[in-house]
């Protein structure tokens, strides 16, 4: 392909980008500023609300479902290369053999919960592959980051986004409350429960800054060590899928393809964490990068919200809402009791 031609094709697809883009990022920023009047919602929420609302009413030209389309996946997936620059594997041993333990059977717990519940209320196989990455990792990262993966489909990753955001909104204003409850607001049983519960980094924020400053401090550590894990999540997932694929080929007589094919995003990650925890990120760059996927996930998230129907919410309808709040009980009672075994 000539120069020419190939910068003309490059203009092209950023004028069918750039109108759906615009609008995610002016969601997103108005997100943001609203997340600093109601830190109880939070930006992302509110990006995703917003995104909901307008995405289905005024915002509905096809012009923008390109921008859209790029925001909600590539924006995301730029983010989670910058988010591995913002955390080291030296975290790990603040918590020591026992809370590592606790998040390792934490997650593993939640991923066999959401599996099990999710395929006796007759979800889709995926729809439950994102909605356990979702609650046990972090959020709306792991959803994104693990929908390629398992070939999930752009209303599947949608509205998985959406609930498990809610769900984390809901839980982020009754753990304090629990905390202080069951154990008068304890620095590391306070931090286990909200860290290691919670499923994204500003709700766990959001929830940890309500009790006391040592309680924010060892949360966050919490929700760090269960995003390091992110990537074996993503891998055994792979894993899974790809066992699914070879089996259905010898089925069909095919040839099996064994390989596994990990995204770019997941070794983007996995490098950034890695140069962070040897020193070759700096804290200023690291804080840098923080800042910087954090506003591309709030404006991926308003791409996100956009692309959600009230008719695909209406079809999840009340199974999808008692699958979301039976994850949110089983997390907090799981926890308890790993608390009380562990800790």
């Amino acid at each position: 392909m000539k120069t020419q031609d190939f910068i003309q094709q490059k203009l092209t697809n950023f004028k069918d980008i750039f109108p759906g883009l615009i609008v995610c990022i002016l969601i997103g920023l108005v997100a943001k500023y609203l997340g600093t009047l109601v830190p109880t919602l939070g930006g992302a929420t509110i990006a995703i609300l917003l995104g909901l609302l307008l995405g289905n009413t005024v915002l509905t030209h096809k012009k923008l479902h390109k921008g859209i389309r790029f925001s909600e996946s590539n924006l995301l997936s730029y983010s989670i290369v910058l988010l591995g620059g913002t955390l080291s594997y030296t975290v790990i041993l603040e918590l020591g053999v026992s809370g590592v333990s606790f998040i390792i059977l934490q997650m593993a717990l939640t991923i066999a919960f959401c599996l099990f519940v999710g395929k006796q209320l007759g979800f889709s196989e995926n729809f439950r592959l994102l909605m356990a990455s979702g609650n046990a990792v972090c959020g709306s990262s792991a959803i994104g980051a693990t929908a390629p993966v398992i070939k999930a489909n752009d209303v599947e990753k949608s509205i998985t986004i959406t609930l498990v955001n809610l769900t984390g909104t809901i839980l982020m204003m009754i753990l304090p409350f629990l905390t202080n409850l069951l154990y008068e607001n304890e620095t590391m049983l306070s931090s286990a429960l909200i860290g290691g519960t919670l499923q994204s980094v500003g709700q766990v924020v959001g929830s940890a800054s309500m009790v006391n400053h040592d309680v924010l401090k060892y949360a966050t550590i919490f929700k760090i060590v269960r995003i390091i894990f992110l990537v074996f999540v993503i891998l055994g997932f792979a894993k899974l899928k790809k066992d699914e694929e070879n089996h259905d080929a010898e089925l069909h007589h095919k040839k099996p393809n064994a390989k596994i094919k990990i995204p770019w995003y997941v070794k983007g990650f996995f490098l950034m964490c890695f140069l962070f925890s040897i020193g070759f990120i700096s804290e200023n760059i690291s804080l840098g990068f923080k800042q910087i996927s954090n506003y591309l996930e709030i404006f991926a998230l308003a791409g996100i919200g956009m692309s959600v129907k009230f008719k695909d919410l209406m079809k999840a309808g009340l199974k999808s809402g008692v699958y979301c709040l039976a994850i949110g009980i089983a997390q907090i009672i799981i926890a308890i009791i790993l608390i009380w075994i562990l800790l």
